[in-house]
């Protein structure tokens, strides 16, 4: 009995002279300060601590936010047994001794164990081997802590088998009360003595403990124990003292774990983001933490190139330079040029165009065939009995050291894998690329859609679908100004419902973004359309898709009944606009509106036909009276059909009667087009709908003449002259 009393007085005594950070370890969770993310009233873990249902635990976060404490208060509410161990004290001797003192318990009391490891990073790779058969079969239950990531640190298979939970440094309001709680407490700490702390001087601590409790409780601690009683009896804590007591903010920075690789990505981003002072204070960070420069100096290469790349090709010359120039200088002078790179990377041009290389990696992997075109074959070994390398055309040869030349082969026609920017060294050749591009391949996608001479009667070819994707990219700008001016003014509401009328999704994307909480609709013109825009779909979140209708009234009537728009918008050509379910269609839009519904629609119309732009660019060329005469039943074939095409008028005269009142916007565009082999296949062939026209109309001898204007303008450029116009208006109550 004596003996038991003497060991409950040590005891005692012990936590008596135990440091402050001890005596005020909490017991309860309802003593335990922050990590409300994960402890709060109703969180997994504190339904799952009450229960007594913790199972496997990592607790991983910064030291002093808490992991040694949780685990402790665990171990008070479990009815298991619990053992604590110390990895940097224990090896695999004492875990096995562990595990045979709980598979007697388990199996003579049917006491489960619970097996406490702090610092479990510690353990080596076989030791932690060595955990999990114990774990696997529910002979233990592991709760680790840990300041380093798990997915770093820790055995998989161990943290597959555990629920990971991340406590948080604490936030200034927790650590505040903590100081309350020690200037209160009697038993624990220091409330039996009148110990008054200034505000500054709290503020200091809080601000440099940076989320520690540990060295909070420590500082002031400190700051008491060394602080003489004044005559008032009084321990006065003042800004000075608590400078002194502590001095310096702990860097969090381990250099294989998740500081290490948070950090490196925080200074990435700065730099990708054009940032230089938030570049700056990561850069600082890491370096005092004691990165090694030649790591930054790594990361900062590869970024020369992946964000930055051609928009300023000198960039991954300066980092390099500036890597060159640090190994000879050496620290701590070698820092300016670690600083210089990093500065530099950040205010320079971007681009992440070299990109482009993954996709054509991709797109070998997946080819069937990648067969090298004849024509760009060796023509030293085969070209007398293969004909290889006959076709070739040496662009040096040609004015501006390039020639219209097909490079890719045939199967991947019309593929595009790099995008220049806009931005710097590439934003500057990017037209030119783009101009090359497109001197490669039949059409402009952009004309087919404006031009209803154009469109193709017969169904879509891969390789034209190719190159219309192409003839988008290099369209990007344009079709962006288009959008950017349909919607302009336009003030949403983000529980906005909004029709869309268009090809593509291109004209959606700005509702799409602004009235998350309303929806969009889409209405397909064709069932091509339709099918088209269905695949566009697939590429969204389904939360964020838009609904997809045909356009028809039947496919609006199937809404619910309250269901209504505040936008109707879009882009139509002239070839939507007829046939007689146009008004019925519109009918059903706008009894789908509210009252003062918005209105935006972008008409496209072509101010002259193919002919008539040949003729205007070509007016050097001689032609016999004959064929000018033709040529001149032609241009009057376009006008006819042209005119006849547009439905503007009569459109606008349904939706006024309808009851919207309209506003109009016009202007015109000139889009360039070059005169090549393609071109005159996309003009000519028999499924345009331009050959079709003159076919029916004129004769064989009028084809002739156009033929000829192709060949003799090859290679030069025409425009194709497009009207657009903006209808706006609102819908009268």
């Amino acid at each position: 009995m004596s003996q038991d009393l003497f060991s409950y007085q040590g005891e005692q005594k012990l936590k008596r002279n135990a440091p402050l950070a001890e005596r005020m370890r909490p017991q309860t969770l309802d003593d335990f300060v922050g990590q409300s993310a994960i402890l709060a009233e109703g969180r997994l873990l504190r339904r799952a601590i009450a229960a007594d249902r913790v199972g496997n635990l990592l607790l991983h976060g910064p030291p002093g936010v808490g992991k040694t404490t949780l685990a402790r208060i665990i171990a008070v509410n479990t009815r298991s047994y619990f053992i604590s161990l110390n990895a940097v004290l224990s090896g695999v001797k004492e875990l096995r001794y562990e595990v045979d003192a709980a598979k007697k318990r388990l199996e003579r009391n049917g006491l489960r164990t619970i097996l406490f490891i702090d610092e479990v990073h510690r353990f080596n790779s076989a030791q932690q081997d060595a955990l999990l058969p114990w774990v696997e079969n529910g002979i233990i239950t592991l709760i680790g802590a840990t300041t380093e990531n798990p997915y770093f640190e820790v055995n998989k298979a161990l943290v597959s088998r555990s629920r990971l939970f991340r406590l948080q440094p604490l936030e200034p309001k927790a650590l505040h009360k903590l100081i309350e709680r020690v200037l209160r407490d009697c038993e624990h700490g220091y409330g039996d003595r009148n110990v008054i702390i200034t505000a500054a001087a709290a503020s200091h601590l809080v601000d440099v403990a940076n989320g520690d409790a540990r060295s909070l409780l420590n500082a002031i601690e400190l700051a008491v124990e060394s602080t003489s009683i004044d005559g008032q009896g009084c321990i006065n804590i003042d800004l000075v003292i608590a400078e002194e007591s502590i001095q310096e903010r702990a860097i969090l920075y381990d250099k294989q774990g998740e500081a290490h690789f948070d950090t490196i990505s925080a200074f990435i981003k700065s730099l990708r983001g054009s940032d230089p002072d938030a570049a700056l204070f990561w850069l600082a960070r890491m370096v005092e933490a004691g990165e090694n420069p030649r790591y930054i100096f790594r990361r900062m290469l590869i970024a020369a190139s992946e964000d930055i790349g051609l928009a300023d090709p000198q960039a991954i010359v300066v980092v390099e330079a500036c890597a060159a120039a640090f190994e000879r200088i050496g620290l701590p002078e070698g820092l300016y040029p670690l600083a210089q790179a990093a500065l530099y990377l950040a205010a320079t041009d971007k681009s992440n165009s070299v990109l482009g290389f993954f996709k054509a990696q991709s797109v070998v992997r997946a080819a069937q065939r990648q067969e090298v075109p004849s024509h760009l074959r060796d023509s030293h070994r085969d070209q007398d009995i293969y004909g290889d390398g006959v076709g070739y055309r040496y662009p040096h040869s040609f004015k501006g050291h390039w020639v219209t030349q097909q490079y890719l082969p045939e199967e991947l026609q019309g593929e595009m894998f790099w995008n220049p920017s806009e931005e710097g060294w590439e934003g500057k050749r990017r037209l030119l690329m783009l101009d090359r591009r497109a001197a490669q391949f039949a059409a402009v996608v952009e004309m087919a859609q404006d031009n209803p001479l154009l469109i193709s009667t017969g169904p879509e070819i891969p390789q034209l679908n190719r190159w219309l994707q192409r003839q988008l990219n290099q369209a990007g700008n344009r079709l962006q100004e288009l959008v950017e001016r349909l919607w302009s003014g336009v003030v949403w509401n983000r529980h906005d419902r909004v029709l869309v009328i268009g090809r593509s999704l291109l004209w959606a994307v700005t509702p799409l973004r602004a009235t998350p909480e309303g929806g969009v609709s889409v209405l397909a013109g064709s069932q091509n359309d339709l099918s088209r825009l269905s695949a566009q779909l697939n590429l969204l979140d389904p939360i964020h898709r838009p609904i997809l209708m045909h356009e028809s009234s039947k496919s609006l009537n199937k809404l619910p009944v309250d269901y209504q728009f505040e936008w109707i918008g879009g882009r139509i050509n002239s070839q939507d606009l007829a046939g007689e379910k146009i008004e019925e269609l519109w009918e059903v839009i706008s009894k789908r509106c509210v009252p003062e519904a918005g209105l935006r629609l972008l008409l496209s119309y072509p101010v002259k036909g193919p002919a008539q732009s040949l003729l205007d660019e070509l007016l050097s060329i001689e032609l016999e009276t004959i064929e000018m005469d033709l040529l001149k039943d032609i241009i009057n074939l376009e006008k006819h059909f042209l005119l006849a095409s547009r439905q503007d008028t009569l459109f606008l005269n349904k939706l006024k009667n309808l009851g919207w009142e309209l506003e109009k916007d016009e202007w015109e565009e000139s889009v360039k087009l070059k005169i090549n082999e393609e071109l005159e296949n996309r003009w000519l062939s028999d499924k345009s709908k331009y050959c079709n026209l003159l076919i029916k109309n004129l004769s064989n001898d009028h084809l002739l003449v156009i033929k000829k204007l192709l060949k003799t303008g090859l290679n030069k450029d025409i425009n194709q002259n497009i009207r657009h116009q903006i209808i706006f208006g609102k819908l009268k109550n």
